[in-house]
Order: structure tokens, then C-alpha cells, then sequence
């Protein structure tokens, strides 16, 4: 609905609620920009356009806070994180308050407007008498979850959208125990920002961060974090410390660069032989030079970095996401093509890795009292090799929030988790950092791969290796985008309700006519499982969000689900093949029938309008 200037009261006056909201708006928000915005679309009568702005609020979840930079509730904005940093710190203080001065930790990345919402807040935390780290420049996130554990504070902040589009941003929570924050919490600080909506008098002054309570974190904790991780290193044999074996790096126009040279360095790379893509290696908040900033999407966003590879016969590239907290490998081939690794193929060798470091130590603990750790849509290389050598293998619900939380109550019963992963090329190597990564992971990554090369081996034939030993992990993984949130519920429920005639209470019993059948079901949006005398899922459940496995009598495991973050219905699939089975390419035809069969009988991409991933 569009008016003319000056019919706001009129206009506005049709709707309550949102005149309620827009007076709320104009009468708290100080930053002229956004401010403005809201007055212009109240001035023009775009009471459509100003309802999706004002009337719906950004909902505090696990993640935190993560979306498009613009005014109104429904926005990243400087008004929406002074109320979320509010709500946040009233929570801490109402549930870690004990006469002792609190502590946050508020670091930020390269995206437009990160620094700006850091500063606002590190004043909400001060304004309730918080001692706050708040670091001088941008840092990788995972430095966040390590800085909360060692200087012992109550929480951290991290101002992110990860490998979000440039228009995004995020704010991101971790809690004193250095993971991510899980239920019910999320839904406790939600409550505390509803509590806390109204801008304290001095929210916007951010002449405060000078104050003697705000500190640097980063000159106190880098040194420890490089030291813990040239000491991991350092336990492995035959450590290189003179590599004649070049590396790529590229930090996606992130936060990486200077944290990567420092990783290395600690694992006993020679930094001569590391290559930087010049175009990427600067943070940049409109990341120029790729359609999406985030390395897991392949060499749409890896060109850069290979050209430069091959212009020096550097045969391995390292790739971080923008905070960088994930990790992409490539390695050229005999045949000059570039393999890039998938997550799950990354899982196996770094968890091969850690496996063999360990237990080179001479104060490793039994392997039953070790751990390595999964997602339950990443590969089961894991839980092989867990039954061969007798260490503990646990499955979880995506995302780090629950490897971490999980790996906390683990340490505290006196355990060793050498090892987590998701297939979103997502990692955490030992427990100094209870969240994926990827600087880390690139220093291990990079050390791994120069012992292999001194002994004549790739990464990839090394990976080859171990499947002929465990066994091929076959995976396939993929994702269709859908903007309407209606029409990916239609899509499940189409899946739910396929054959209600059949023994799996209507779920499908098969491909391609039951060339494929399935064999187990289980929706952990309705908590229904299949395999369970009861027929109730053992994980947690959720409503809100989809996520659908099946079990195939031809040993494909499949799930479907929602992203938490983005538009995407995606598919998560692993065949896994007994250990002597060495036709790799038969097993792979294997798969990708099924997955096709799935696409067409089950998703029905053209029906539903689903767009799919694109490989430019």
C-alpha cells in the first residue's frame, strides 16, 4: 500500500499494532540512517513494506541472532543488538550473578557494521557492571569459545553471519563452559530481551569502550592458543619442521590471514612455502571476488586459489570461510585436476590423524576412555573406526552446539575427546576450542600432509588407503533452495503422508519401486522412530525445524532437512561399503541412482518450484 508524504498518522492508523511498534521505533532508535528508513516508509504509506520491517522481531535461537542489515525488529541493526546485548547480559546476570564481578568476551569479523555492533555491545555489558574483553581488531570465531574458558568468563560474543551473503550479519553466544549455547537457554534470553526492549540512557555512547573495565583479549590469549597447538603438534613423530611442500591459503576475504601464519608457524610450516591469494587475503566486507563467501560451495569459490597453485606448483590449498572457524582442502591430482575434499572426506583423514597422534602420546588414556564425535547427517568413518580399535563413537543433532556441550560433560567425567566434526567442513581438534575450528584445522590439516609427502604419499591416496581398510564412506550431499517457508512444509509433509497404507505410517517404503526399500524411519520433527521398541526418537525432537532419516536395505543412510540459517532444503546421504570392496566408481553409480531416484519421486523439484544448487 503506497500513500503520499505526510498520510503516516493516516495510514498508520488502520493498524494498532504497527503504529504502536513505529512510535516505539522512532522514539528509541538514534542511528539516523535506520531511523529514517522507517520514517520514509511510514511517510510514503508502505504500511507493507513497514510491517515486515517492524512487526516481527529476529528470534533469539541456539545460534543467536543471524539476518539482513536494515531497520525495524526484523533486521541486524544498532537498536536490535542494544536489545539483544541487554536481554543477554540481564540473563547472565540473573543466572551467574554471585557477588563477583561478571565477564564477557565480544569479538567481531570483517562484515559491514560488525566493529559498530561489538562497541554497542561492550556498552550494554559495562552499563551492568560486566568486565568486558572486547578485541582491538577483527579475530576467527573460534578464538571467542577459547578466550570465554581461559579468561573465565561468564560469556562471549561473537559479531558474525559466518559464510552468510554480504548483506548479513549475526551475533553469536557462547556460555561460561566455552560451547555454544543450547535450549533452554535460547529461549530464556529470548524472554529476558522481550524484558529489556527500552535503550538505557548512555546504549548508544560509545565513547564507553575506553573505559579502564574494557580489555583486549587477544594479546592474553593468542600466545596460549599457539602454544597449546605447537604442543599437540609437537607430540607427533617425525615432525617436519622445513617443508619443501607448498600450500595455498586463501581466507575468503575473511579474518584469516595473520591467525593461519601464526597456526602454521606453530605446527612447523615453513612460511616460504605458503602462498596467499592476493585478491582474497584482505577483509573485505563486499567479498568481491566470489558469488557466495563460502569455500564449502567448491571451486566457485576456489578459482582464485587454484590458479594461483598451479601459476607454483603448490599442490595443496587451504581455504577458511570468512570468520574462519571451517576449513576447505583441495589437492591437485596426478591428471591435473584439483580434488576437492568434502567434509566427510576431511572427517576421515583428520580423524585417522588424530587416532594415530594419540596414541603416540606417552600419556594417552585407554581407548575406552576416548571419544570422537559426529553429526548425525556427517559420515560413520568415525564408528567404524571406533569398532575396530575400541575407542567411543557419539552421534548428535547438527551443529557444534551439541558436540561441545557434549565434549564439556565428557571432560568433567575425565574423558578424551580427540575429535569431533560435521560434514559442513566443520572441525575441532582436541578440546582447547569446544567449536569447529578452522585455523586449527588448517595447521593439522597442513602438518598431515607434509609427513604423507615425505613418505610419498597424498592426502587423497592416504584417504584411499583408509577406505580399503574400513571400508568406502560413500557420500553425496547436496541442497535445493526454497525462499517460501510454506512450501518446504508441504514438501515434508508430502514425504510424511506418501503411502499411509504402508508398515512406516505413511512414509515411503522405497525407490524405484522398492528396487531400494527402506528399512528404518526416523523424523525428528515428530519424534518418530522406527527402530525403537516404542517407536520414540532417542535424540532430541523439534517442531520447528525438519529433518527426516531413512535407512535403505542397500545400507544408504539418507536425511533430509531444513537449514537453521538459510532458504535450503538439504540432503545428507553416506553408502557405506565393506572394507575390501574396492570398486570405488561402481559404488558411486550405486549411489547417485538412489539419490536421483529420491530427487524425483520424493522432493519433486518442479513441482514444488525448489531451485537447486548451483555449480557456477
Amino acid at each position: 500500500m503506497v500513500g503520499t508524504p505526510g498520510e503516516e498518522n493516516v495510514m498508520l492508523a488502520e493498524d494498532p499494532e504497527l503504529l504502536t511498534k513505529f512510535k516505539k521505533w522512532m522514539e528509541w532508535d538514534q542511528n539516523e540512517t535506520t531511523r529514517q528508513e522507517i520514517q520514509e516508509m511510514a511517510e510514503w504509506g508502505q504500511t507493507n513494506e513497514l510491517g515486515k520491517h517492524l512487526l516481527k522481531r529476529l528470534q533469539f535461537g541456539t545460534a543467536g541472532i543471524r539476518g539482513r542489515m536494515g531497520p525495524g525488529n526484523s533486521c541486524m541493526n544498532d537498536l536490535v543488538i542494544i536489545q539483544t546485548s541487554q536481554g543477554l547480559a540481564h540473563y547472565v546476570m540473573k543466572t551467574c550473578g554471585n557477588g563477583s564481578q561478571l565477564g564477557v568476551v565480544v569479538c567481531y569479523d570483517g562484515r559491514h557494521n560488525s566493529r559498530r555492533f561489538a562497541e554497542l555491545t561492550t556498552v550494554a555489558f559495562l552499563n551492568q557492571g560486566f568486565k568486558v574483553y572486547l578485541a582491538s581488531q577483527l579475530c576467527p570465531t573460534p578464538f571467542v569459545p577459547f578466550a570465554v574458558k581461559y579468561l573465565k568468563c561468564n560469556v562471549g560474543v561473537m559479531v558474525t553471519a559466518s559464510h552468510n551473503p554480504k548483506e548479513d550479519n549475526g551475533y553469536k553466544v557462547y556460555w561460561g563452559n566455552g560451547a555454544q549455547i543450547i535450549s533452554p537457554i535460547d529461549k530464556d534470553i529470548q524472554n529476558s530481551i522481550m524484558e529489556n526492549l527500552e535503550p538505557s540512557a548512555t546504549a548508544w555512547n560509545t565513547d564507553l569502550v575506553s573505559s579502564k573495565d574494557v580489555e583486549d583479549p587477544l594479546p592474553i590469549i593468542e600466545p596460549v592458543y599457539y602454544n597449546i597447538l605447537a604442543e599437540v603438534a609437537g607430540h607427533i613423530k617425525s615432525r617436519h619442521k622445513s617443508s619443501t611442500l607448498r600450500f595455498t591459503y586463501t581466507p575468503m576475504h575473511g579474518v584469516g590471514h595473520r591467525y593461519i601464519q601464526d597456526a602454521l608457524k606453530s605446527a612447523g610450516i615453513d612460511m616460504e612455502e605458503l602462498l596467499v591469494v592476493p585478491e582474497q587475503r584482505d577483509a573485505d566486507p563486499d567479498f568481491p571476488t566470489v558469488k557466495f563467501p563460502n569455500p564449502e560451495e567448491g571451486k566457485s569459490a576456489l578459482n582464485l586459489a587454484m590458479q594461483l597453485a598451479d601459476e607454483n606448483n603448490s599442490p595443496i590449498i587451504l581455504a577458511n570461510d570468512p570468520d574462519a572457524d571451517r576449513l576447505a582442502v583441495a589437492e591437485k591430482l596426478p591428471s591435473g585436476e584439483w580434488k576437492i575434499f568434502n567434509g566427510n572426506e576431511l572427517g576421515a583423514l583428520l580423524g585417522w590423524w588424530c587416532w594415530e597422534s594419540y596414541m603416540e602420546r606417552p600419556d594417552h588414556l585407554d581407548p575406552s576412555d576416548c571419544y570422537m564425535i559426529a553429526s548425525t547427517v556427517s559420515s560413520k568413518f568415525l564408528k567404524t573406526m571406533a569398532e575396530v580399535h575400541g575407542f567411543n563413537f557419539l552421534e548428535t543433532l547438527t551443529g557444534f552446539k551439541w558436540m561441545g556441550n557434549i565434549a564439556v560433560d565428557l571432560i568433567a567425567d575425565g574423558k578424551a575427546v580427540l575429535f569431533a566434526f560435521e560434514e559442513a567442513i566443520g572441525f575441532m581438534i582436541g578440546t582447547a576450542v569446544l567449536d569447529k575450528d578452522g585455523v586449527s584445522a588448517a595447521a593439522f590439516v597442513a602438518q598431515m600432509a607434509t609427513i604423507l609427502y615425505e613418505q610419498g604419499l597424498t592426502l587423497n591416496q592416504q584417504l584411499q588407503r583408509l577406505y580399503e581398510k574400513y571400508g568406502y564412506h560413500v557420500s553425496h550431499n547436496s541442497y535445493y533452495i526454497c525462499y517460501e517457508p510454506s512450501t518446504i512444509t508441504k514438501v515434508f509433509e508430502n514425504i510424511r503422508n506418501f503411502n499411509p497404507n504402508n508398515g512406516l505410517v505413511g512414509y515411503p517404503s522405497g525407490l524405484m519401486d522398492n528396487k531400494y526399500k527402506v528399512v528404518a524411519v526416523r523424523d525428528l520433527t515428530t519424534g518418530y522412530d522406527s527402530e525403537q521398541l516404542d517407536q520414540k526418537a532417542t535424540l532430541p525432537t523439534s517442531k520447528s525445524s525438519q529433518m527426516i532419516t531413512f535407512k535403505f536395505d542397500s545400507g544408504l543412510v539418507l536425511t533430509l532437512r531444513t537449514s537453521g540459517t538459510e532458504p535450503k532444503i538439504k540432503y545428507y546421504s553416506e553408502l557405506r561399503a565393506i572394507p575390501g570392496n574396492s570398486d570405488r566408481r561402481a559404488i558411486e553409480r550405486n549411489l547417485n541412482e538412489m539419490i536421483n531416484a529420491m530427487i524425483n519421486e520424493w522432493l519433486l523439484p518442479e513441482k514444488w518450484g525448489l531451485i537447486p544448487r548451483s555449480d557456477d
